[in-house]
């Protein structure tokens, strides 16, 4: 994490992925992030991977730097306690993000009236309101007909990609919204509510990368071609030694390397006139995909994974291997504590393990260490008595009454 959002105060209550996501993207970059749950533990407080002992790793991922508070939000009191948190004063404070339904108390026009320059960010399935989850918006967009093996020119077995893509792009959508939000607040003095929706988000980058304009002006749905790069050339190869790689050839420099790395030059050569093809350009090579494959394979076959590194090595081929989570974990430099992003911490119920920080490098706001994620409920008293003014009298009858709790180890 860095120090670059220091002295932004963001009130969270969320569940899942897109809104939980953001508050940490903001928390990783130096924001005071305070995430409010029941005293059970929210909708996604068990959610898998879990480990042995039944610990959510998944809760304990997409919370890391935020301050935890457990209320009773189903009670007037608890209800009452969120609005004053949401609503302190102080500059950088004021600032809600949900994705839970934006109505009765937690409802925009009811908090602007305890402050007026209110941001509140909203993260919604659809954009009429209605609910929607990454798989149920993934499966509408195109998507899974071109994901999986080649299908043909008809939509069959599609395959849903395991990756929630566009929450993950949702959620940093929604943190830089906040950020735009109170740049303008600064600026003007004006607060205002913001709505994101996770559908919005998918059509809208779906369309960025032309796959609507190519089912509108051409006429054209774009199907599934295996493993294939669409529109130039990048496939995956089994090596000697029973590995996979993925290599790509974008650029006609990436192309050029391949083949001189591969001494496959001339054999490429026959392909064009053959094919009526010029592989200098990545759409012919995206035509020529599979006779460009026959010539490249035998080549890989010959060879392991550490001989095919050491070739491509500091030659300008782009590629990477294929690798299980845990061969990443045990053989990536890139996922350990050689990349600065990385670090080892201790996580209560947990046990030490390798988290990320923020993956954004500011050269005026070094990197700090990663800042583990609370227990439910571990800053409650210190929240409600900091931000709040409550005395140990007044917190106590709130915990005795069940309105506020923690900590406790989810």
């Amino acid at each position: 994490m860095n120090r670059i959002l220091d002295g932004l105060r963001v009130i969270e209550g969320s569940a899942f992925v897109a809104a939980p996501l953001c508050g940490m993207t903001l928390a990783q970059m130096g924001a005071e992030v305070i995430r409010f749950d029941p005293l059970e533990g929210g909708l996604d407080a068990r959610r898998w991977p879990l480990t042995a002992a039944g610990r959510s790793l998944y809760w304990v991922g997409l919370n890391k730097g935020k301050r935890s508070i457990a209320v009773n939000t189903r009670t007037p009191e608890g209800q009452e306690l969120i609005t004053a948190l949401i609503t302190a004063p102080g500059e950088g404070g004021g600032i809600f993000l949900t994705n839970f339904p934006a109505g009765g108390w937690m409802s925009y026009e009811k908090l602007a009236k305890r402050r007026a320059d209110l941001i509140m960010l909203n993260l919604l399935g659809n954009p009429d309101g209605s609910s929607a989850v990454d798989y149920t918006v993934n499966c509408a967009i195109g998507i899974p007909f071109a994901t999986g093996p080649t299908h043909g020119q008809k939509p069959v077995n599609p395959v849903n990609h395991v990756l929630p893509a566009w929450d993950a792009i949702t959620g940093v959508t929604a943190a830089l919204g906040i950020v735009a939000a109170d740049r303008h607040r600064r600026s003007t003095g004006e607060g205002q509510f913001v709505k994101v929706a996770l559908s919005d988000v998918a059509m809208a980058m779906v369309g960025n990368l032309g796959l609507i304009a190519e089912a509108q002006v051409n006429h054209e749905d774009h199907y599934s071609f295996g493993n294939y790069l669409y529109g130039a050339y990048g496939r995956e190869f089994e090596t000697k030694d029973d590995r996979y790689v993925y290599v790509v050839a974008i650029t006609r420099r990436q192309w050029e390397a391949l083949l001189k790395v591969t001494g496959t030059a001339e054999q490429m050569k026959l392909i064009e006139p053959l094919l009526g093809v010029d592989l200098t350009k990545e759409g012919d090579r995206f035509k020529a995909r599979d006779a460009i494959s026959a010539v490249l394979a035998p080549w890989f076959d010959a060879r392991t994974l550490n001989e095919v590194a050491t070739a491509f090595d500091n030659t300008g081929v782009c590629w990477g291997p294929y690798q299980t989570f845990i061969q990443m974990v045990e053989n990536d430099p890139r996922c350990s504590t050689a990349n600065p992003m990385f670090a080892e911490i201790e996580q209560p119920g947990i046990g030490s393990y390798l988290v990320p920080g923020s993956p954004l490098e500011f050269a005026a706001s070094p990197r700090q260490r990663p800042v583990r994620a609370p227990m439910l409920g571990e800053h409650t008293d210190e929240v409600l008595s900091s931000l709040l003014g409550l005395g140990d009298g007044e917190i106590g009858k709130l915990r005795d009454k069940k309105i506020i709790g923690g900590p406790i180890e989810l």
